[in-house]
């Protein structure tokens, strides 16, 4: 699963990386480290007002009363929730551990399925390889030390050997007394592959398991189908969309057309939520099947024969998996968008692979891009694609698209941003804006020196366009060197020289005078934006605070700051299918988890949830409860110091209010006539969401709530609650 980022805490760099299997847990965003030498366990841990990380110690066991950031932000509620999941693998577990045998979980997370497996072949305490053992292997130290503690509390822990390892670090005749006869695991993401599926089944066939092996599940096949969409378009072709802009900028020269670009991989998205804008194109096809019982291979191809539906252009192909957990085909899971679902819209799907499920965002649908503009086609036009699939991810090729003409640049001087970020810079409405801040700030300054704060490639290549006369240094704390490449590389046609642009260096932790020659900055802005901060809360973006703290003493006496203000704001919401995926946990198939609400962060009376970030329209239902209220504002005029507010949020509506939507406006000039905002009408920002413990049903007697937030300066934490 795609894990949720939380404002303290650093992403694992590589995300497709290999834990429970041979992954260190895309389920869990921290990275950690134990030393066994002095049983302590250290955190990575990013302050968002720094930008900076350190390595902290936090405790060894889970107690209630310790801090549990590192696992409150992960998407394990969410899977745990997934009731039609759960009962899919007890069910399968049942019928295929019909006897006592040796079963080997792999990524076992609290270790359901490893207590499904014991439930189902009857283990007990004296339990022998000759009886039956359950063996839990879950490489993530504060997952093993959760797991052993719902162990206990079902009367499991003797029952189950819990392996604190990585799968391929497990040896027969060391670790275990002998190999396998059933593989048990949920080491799926929503793309299938990407928490190394395929190398853990590898290993577990050459090294861990019997000849002829059982295994839960079976079987695993992905099917796609082409759809036209204006959405999806505007989040990868910039070069397309900038063309139609008509400001002089030009982040993506012709001739140039990859250099700024979104990673040519499979996007996980809530594709129900894109609703109408969606015209599919196609019949559902099917791409690739991976047998779990036999060992797969790490490189596969395909080509797709499938005729259009309709005329159009093919934007985008959406996928999505179908799991068979069972070898006679009788228990299926399906990730397919809802339209697939429907009985009068199955495309002649056997109805097995259609069953529907609950809203959850574990498990989204893919996306991929097809290549610009994308391809036209008419109704019933045979559509080839060439389908691969590497040992972590899938990609798609089409043999009639035309391949673009571009230069072959040094691969230094590009770029991959999200698509939302290609989507922004190629948004007319929002360049215009930018443009005319920045056009704001500039007016009656001759040969500024002007300080880029954050990593806007945007801004640096605009003031250079409009200000011929200014010095620019960009900052680019994410981007770094890779920045300096890119704007050297579109210099040219954005009509600037490289002698007017400083890059400083990333490492660099303070700006001094020596970096601006001994001169005062003139103009200090951000958008703001931080290169990998986008899949977090937006108060990530306070590090522009910090920045402008920093350099206090070198800002000119008429320095222009931009933007001046961010603004807290906060709206009442209904999210039913959003509280329901992360409310707090009770009997999960027969098995108490209670004990994991509170480090799992879950929505009830005896545990708080954190702010987490989500896109709110991809969130399944949801209605505004309030009006928007301002919670508090950050002044950028002054240094960086502690704040904080508090609104009676009024209910305009009625229903039930289950948490709060906040977001931060940023107020770009003085006269607070620029004012770009990141809430609920914005679909390309995440916005934060505080999940109450319990839901308020809206109504007599009811027409008000309080919310309250803290901003700590020191820790960059911002901290709400509601009264």
């Amino acid at each position: 699963m795609r894990s949720h980022l939380q404002t303290l805490t650093r992403t694992v760099s590589v995300v497709r990386t290999l834990t429970g299997g041979f992954r260190p847990s895309p389920k869990a965003i921290t990275r950690t480290m134990s030393s066994n030498s002095t049983g302590l366990m250290f955190q990575l841990k990013l302050n968002p007002i720094t930008g900076n990380s350190e390595w902290i110690v936090i405790e060894e066991e889970l107690d209630d009363a310790s801090p549990k950031p590192m696992l409150a932000t992960t998407s394990y509620l969410d899977m745990l929730n997934d009731s039609p999941r759960n009962r899919v693998y007890r069910t399968a577990i049942d019928k295929t551990v019909s006897k006592q045998c040796h079963v080997l979980d792999i990524g076992a997370g609290t270790g359901l399925l490893s207590m499904m497996a014991a439930r189902a072949m009857g283990v007990d305490d004296d339990s022998s390889p000759s009886k039956g053992v359950v063996t839990a292997c879950e490489s993530y130290l504060p997952m093993v030390k959760l797991m052993k503690k719902v162990l206990r509390a079902n009367d499991m822990n003797s029952k189950i050997r819990v392996l604190n390892k990585r799968s391929d670090e497990v040896e027969v005749g060391v670790d275990v007394a002998s190999r396998a006869d059933v593989l048990v695991s949920e080491i799926l993401d929503s793309e299938l592959l990407g928490e190394g599926l395929i190398p853990s089944l590898q290993h577990a066939h050459d090294k861990l398991l019997v000849e002829n092996y059982k295994t839960v599940p079976y079987r695993a096949t992905t099917y796609g189908q082409l759809v036209e969409s204006t959405y999806l378009w505007e989040l990868h072709d910039l070069y397309s969309n900038e063309a139609n802009v008509a400001d002089g900028i030009h982040l993506v020269p012709k001739g140039k057309e990859s250099i700024l670009r979104v990673k040519p991989q499979q996007f996980a998205m809530h594709c129900d939520a894109m609703g109408e804008e969606l015209r599919l194109l196609s019949e559902p096809f099917k791409i690739f099947e991976f047998d779990f019982w036999k060992r797969p291979d790490s490189h596969g191809e395909t080509q797709v024969h499938t005729k259009a539906t309709n005329n159009g252009t093919v934007h985008a192909v959406i996928s999505w998996w179908v799991l068979q957990l069972d070898e006679e085909g009788n228990i299926f899971y399906s990730t397919s968008p809802k339209w697939i679902n429907s009985p009068s819209t199955n495309n002649g799907l056997s109805s097995m692979y259609t069953g529907t499920r609950d809203w959850c965002d574990h498990w989204k649908q893919c996306v991929w891009f097809t290549k610009g503009k994308g391809l036209p086609v008419r109704k019933d036009e045979d559509v080839r694609m060439d389908a691969t699939h590497t040992d972590i991810s899938i990609s798609y090729k089409f043999n009639a698209q035309s391949q673009t003409s571009e230069v072959d640049h040094s691969q230094d001087s590009h770029l991959t941003l999200s698509p939302e970020r290609i989507a922004i810079y190629g948004d007319n409405n929002w360049r215009q804006f930018m443009l005319k801040a920045i056009n704001y700030a500039l007016k009656g300054k001759e040969s500024p020196l002007c300080v880029i704060a954050d990593d806007s490639v945007f801004l640096s290549v605009a003031v250079a366009h409009i200000s011929k006369s200014s010095h620019i240094i960009a900052m680019f704390p994410g981007l770094g060197d890779k920045g300096r490449q890119y704007l050297q590389a579109v210099a040219d046609e954005n009509g600037y020289s490289m002698d007017r642009i400083q890059v400083i260096n990333t490492r660099k932790q303070q700006l001094t005078m020596n970096d601006t020659h001994q001169n005062k900055v003139d103009l200090l802005i951000a958008e703001p934006f931080y290169f990998g901060a986008e899949g977090m809360l937006p108060w990530q973006g306070l590090q522009f605070w910090s920045k402008r703290t920093m350099i206090d003493s070198m800002l000119a006496e008429d320095v222009c700051i931009m933007p001046c203000k961010g603004i807290l704001k906060a709206c009442a919401m209904s999210l039913p299918d959003l509280w329901r995926s992360r409310c707090a946990l009770e009997n999960i198939e027969g098995f108490d988890h209670t004990m994991v609400n509170t480090t799992l962060g879950a929505c009830g009376p005896s545990s708080e949830s954190p702010c987490l970030p989500f896109f709110i329209w991809q969130c399944g239902e949801t209605q505004k409860l309030s009006d928007t209220y301002t919670i508090m504002e950050f002044d950028f005029l002054k240094p960086l110091s502690s704040c904080h507010g508090k609104a009676k949020v009024e209910f305009i509506e009625a229903g039930v209010c289950h948490g709060f939507a906040l977001w931060i406006d940023w107020v770009m000039d003085s006269t607070n006539d620029i004012v770009m905002s990141t809430g609920l009408d914005q679909r390309y920002w995440k916005q934060g969401v505080k999940l109450l413990a319990e839901p308020l049903k809206i109504g007599p007697g009811i027409c008000s709530t309080v919310i309250e937030a803290h901003f700590d300066s020191s820790s960059g934490e911002l901290s709400v609650n509601n009264r």
